[in-house]
């Protein structure tokens, strides 16, 4: 699908209006978010991911695709049973989780476009397993939304720590992030990038 037609100017922005950031977009010249177009990749890969690192959630979404013959779709997913998700390392809510949202066939019909930021978190947020963090995966990679900061991520809380100081409380964090407006989503891909070898995919 190639990078956000909008990242190129949000680069641009961010490094005029914050030279701390625009010093970390500079140690990644050519990389950007890989937009999803499969809204079910999205969902899954994010549930894989909830409350483990970066690194584990790569291991377990790979042994997750062995397991799906190589590609981890609503269709491979309903061939299975959670049982036999689970050896990928997911935990028995995540495994029902996922095979759930393949079985939910009402929110791959959604029309997203009309729904502001936090229309679409609610309307995510009312499936199985789906709270704001992962939503908040789904308006990033999948939705392509320019303006979220998923500050409940411990990846964003420790890259701006490591950046702008080690004390900062949440409101403090909130104030720096309030200046990124509206590429906020950029910022924060730039953070994760900053602290894991591989960037973030979702």
């Amino acid at each position: 699908m190639g990078k956000p037609k909008w990242w190129g100017r949000a680069c641009d922005e961010l490094r005029a209006g914050d030279p701390v950031l625009g010093a970390i977009i500079d140690c990644f010249p050519g990389e950007q978010l890989e937009p999803r177009a499969e809204p079910f990749f999205t969902l899954a890969r994010a549930v894989a991911g909830q409350q483990i690192s970066v690194q584990a959630a790569q291991t377990v979404w790979g042994r997750l695709e062995a397991i799906c013959d190589g590609a981890v779709t609503i269709e491979t997913v309903l061939a299975r049973s959670v049982e036999q998700l689970r050896p990928a390392g997911l935990s028995q809510r995540k495994a029902e989780y996922i095979h759930g949202l393949a079985r939910d066939r009402e929110v791959w019909d959604i029309d997203w476009i009309p729904l502001d930021d936090e229309a679409a978190i609610a309307q995510l947020c009312r499936l199985r397993g789906v709270g704001r963090w992962t939503a908040e995966m789904f308006l990033m990679f999948h939705l392509l939304r320019p303006d979220v900061l998923p500050l409940d991520d411990l990846g964003i809380v420790a890259g701006m720590r490591l950046a702008y100081g080690e004390a900062l409380e949440s409101a403090e964090l909130r104030e720096i992030g309030a200046v990124w407006r509206p590429w906020r989503s950029v910022a924060a891909w730039y953070l994760w990038r900053s602290l894991d070898p591989e960037p973030v995919e979702y």
